[in-house]
Parts: structure tokens; sequence; C-alpha cells
């Protein structure tokens, strides 16, 4: 299995990204996804536990760019709230939407961490553009047909990681 699969880190939430885990790994900046890492699939705008966190983040010095492979008009009436840096239909995994972000931030690929619910776009799309990945426990079980279909070969990966870790 290759590592492209693997995330640097893994965490149950965004809540659980702290300013003292991004300086320890030497991050500067932060690419989100926004479906099922900042907010559940269903919900239009930034919630209350987003934004708050998003802006301890920011007030701490952090530089912080989505990237979705949403629609312009889901990421802008997202985004309207945060007032991030922001790109949409980034063709995730493709590297190139996380180097532009990263490029946005005015920061190098090695102090950027990309945050997300999915191995095989927002973790091997990071780790295609060399930079730390942290993927979170997805906010809510209801999703389409496709994720739910790669849901399956993610477990798979996840259990491998979890073996190679432990042995």
């Amino acid at each position: 299995m290759s590592k492209m699969f693997y995330p640097s880190l893994i965490v149950d939430s965004i809540r659980d990204i702290t300013t003292e885990l991004l300086a320890e790994n030497t991050i500067k900046g932060l690419i989100l996804d926004i479906d099922n890492t900042l907010v559940a699939n269903h919900v239009a705008e930034a919630d209350e536990n987003a934004i708050e966190w998003v802006e301890s983040i920011k007030s701490a010095g952090y530089k912080v760019c989505i990237v979705s492979n949403a629609a312009k008009s889901r990421v802008t009436r997202f985004n309207d709230k945060l007032q991030l840096y922001a790109l949409h239909r980034a063709m995730k995994p493709m590297a190139g939407a996380f180097k532009k972000a990263s490029r946005m931030m005015g920061l190098k690929n090695a102090n950027v961490a990309v945050v997300g619910d999915q191995i095989f776009t927002d973790v091997c799309g990071g780790n295609r553009a060399g930079m730390f990945t942290i993927l979170v426990k997805p906010i809510d079980r209801k999703e389409g047909k496709f994720v739910q279909f790669k849901r399956i070969f993610e477990k798979r990966v996840l259990k491998r990681y979890a073996d190679k870790r432990q042995g």
C-alpha cells in the first residue's frame, strides 16, 4: 500500500487540531476541506463551531485556505463569514490546487497542513504536494453513493496504516 494514502496524523475533529500541535509540526498554514470536515455535507454556511475554530487559528497567526472540489457557489457561500483564501473545483487529489493554495498563503509546502475527511482526495492530494496531512473523522455518516463506495477502500487503507504504526 502506497504511503501516499497515509495521513501524517488522524484526529477526531478539527477541535483536536490545536496551535500547539501545529507548532510542534512546523505548520504555518492550513488547507481546509469543507464537507464533512468543517461542517456536515448538508450545511450550506459555516456554523459557529467552524467559525470559532477558524478564528482561533487565524488569531494565532496561522494562514488558512479552503480547497474544495465543490462548485464556486458552494465555496463562496460557505466562505462568506470566514473570509479565507478559497479555491473551488480543485480537482483533488491532483496536487495543483494544494500548491496554488500554498503560494496564495505565501508559504512553503512543507509548512502547510491539509485537513480533510477523505483519504483519496484530501490526504492523497496533500501528500502528493509534499504537505503534512491530517485526516479528521467525517462529521456526518450521510454521504453520497460515490463517497460511501470510497469509504469501503478507505477502511482497508486505515487498517494497514494502523497495522504499520503498531508493528
